[in-house]
């Protein structure tokens, strides 16, 4: 049986999973907060399920911003990142919709607003640190949200027949050196890298694994969407468009802004920050790349110039262009 303490520890697990939306165990590691001109090194480890192939989960998700919340914040912008389906290989009606957009320059920039967004989520050590952390977490073993121009890195060295070994080998692995540097007003972590020896873990790195076990990365993506949700993400892209409010009535049980709790009482399932939720911009290649907009729906249109453009449509416009294709299917 239970003791009271551990029924109240429980309790307050929960409560505190109802008020963030997501799990929040303070594994990440949120190198994009480390002092610009320093490096973080980093081993990467597998992932808990050994059947996936690789040492990372993929993630693609749409942020639908709303300018506040319908009967609470009125005046407070609020995003809610749902998941993008042509993450399971199923059809996305957002991205059905959106995809013309970029054949017309007066659309493309609200295109790249509602095109997925992807990250990676891995596993690891911070061998050797520069973020100052007000708490490190008892495990040590940390987890990592990647954006696609540091994937690119890590990717690329995989493909190099010169690479001898898989980074996470427990002998004969890699550590990855993070570095970030300053290009125009963006982070830049173009010179990270892998480093140039093989080093095998440390005594204290192989106890934490016993003592921890991994991650299952998957415990950590979104839950995918069925038919209800898939509508319900398509209505509130609709009222982003239009710019209405977020309408927790309408919403609230399927999908919520950070710090809302959903309205059915259960919990979203774990969907760790990633760093764009931060103030301050990442990496400049990631702008607009990470919008991953397919080259042949891509024009060479500044993008300044669509945001100063007086025939830019307005939400009342694009969304008669939406509603009129629904017509038509």
């Amino acid at each position: 049986m239970a003791t009271l303490a551990e029924i109240r520890a429980k309790l307050l697990e929960q409560e505190t999973r109802k008020s963030s939306g997501f799990v929040s165990d303070n594994a990440i590691y949120a190198f994009w907060n480390i002092p610009e001109g320093t490096t973080s090194t980093l081993r990467f480890l597998p992932d808990g399920d050994e059947e996936n192939t690789f040492f990372w989960k993929e993630r693609q998700m749409i942020r639908l911003a709303f300018p506040g919340v319908k009967g609470q914040d009125e005046g407070r912008n609020v995003t809610v990142q749902v998941p993008c389906v042509e993450m399971w290989g199923d059809a996305c009606p957002v991205h059905a919709e959106i995809r013309p957009w970029f054949k017309d320059p007066n659309l493309e920039n609200e295109g790249r607003k509602y095109w997925k967004k992807r990250s990676y989520i891995f596993q690891g050590f911070v061998v050797d640190g520069s973020l100052p952390e007000d708490s490190i977490p008892e495990n040590p073993i940390r987890r990592f949200i990647i954006n696609p121009s540091i994937f690119k890195i890590i990717s690329a060295a995989l493909m190099d027949p010169d690479f001898p070994e898989i980074p996470t080998d427990y002998e004969r692995g890699t550590d990855f050196k993070l570095t970030k540097t300053q290009k125009g007003q963006y982070a830049d972590y173009s010179t990270s890298n892998w480093s140039r020896k093989e080093r095998a873990l440390d005594q204290v790195e192989r106890d934490a694994i016993d003592a921890n076990g991994l991650f299952t990365l998957n415990d950590f993506m979104p839950k995918r969407p069925g038919n209800d949700e898939i509508n319900v993400i398509f209505e509130m892209f609709e009222a982003s468009v239009a710019g209405e409010l977020y309408d927790p009535d309408r919403w609230g049980a399927f999908y919520t802004p950070p710090g809302m709790s959903r309205t059915d009482g259960s919990t979203q399932t774990a969907v760790t920050p990633t760093p764009s939720v931060v103030t301050k911009p990442t990496v400049v290649s990631d702008k607009p790349a990470d919008a991953e907009v397919p080259k042949e729906e891509a024009t060479t249109k500044d993008e300044d110039a669509d945001e100063k453009s007086d025939t830019k449509p307005s939400a009342a416009q694009i969304l008669k262009l939406i509603r009129d294709r629904k017509a038509q299917a």
